[in-house]
């Protein structure tokens, strides 16, 4: 069965990351992967004072989930957010692009 980048959106699911929880709805998917787009996070997400993302990401390494977050190089979440995506770029189950065909 081959699997288009359609079918691994979170839209497609109506997912969104907004609270740590979000990992385990994702998990309960059954797909071996997903891509999440801005339009499919809470802008909240990306306040790394709250541990809210890095909870969440934690539990989706834990489980060995692989993601994929579209983040474009002018987005306003900050000089952290962009060191994190920065180091996520290669990462084998967070890997944070640019673009959605990356």
């Amino acid at each position: 069965m081959d699997i288009s980048i359609n079918d691994l959106l979170a839209s497609k699911y109506n997912i969104k990351l907004s609270k740590p929880e979000d990992a385990i709805t994702i998990l309960e998917t059954g797909l071996a992967g997903m891509i999440f787009t801005l339009d499919d996070i809470d802008e909240k997400f990306f306040d790394l004072k709250n541990g809210v993302l890095g909870e969440t990401f934690q539990k989706l390494v834990n489980y060995r989930f692989p993601i994929a977050v579209v983040l474009h190089a002018d987005h306003n979440f900050g000089l952290r957010v962009t060191e994190l995506a920065r180091e996520h770029s290669k990462h084998p189950i967070i890997r944070f692009c640019q673009d959605i065909d990356e």
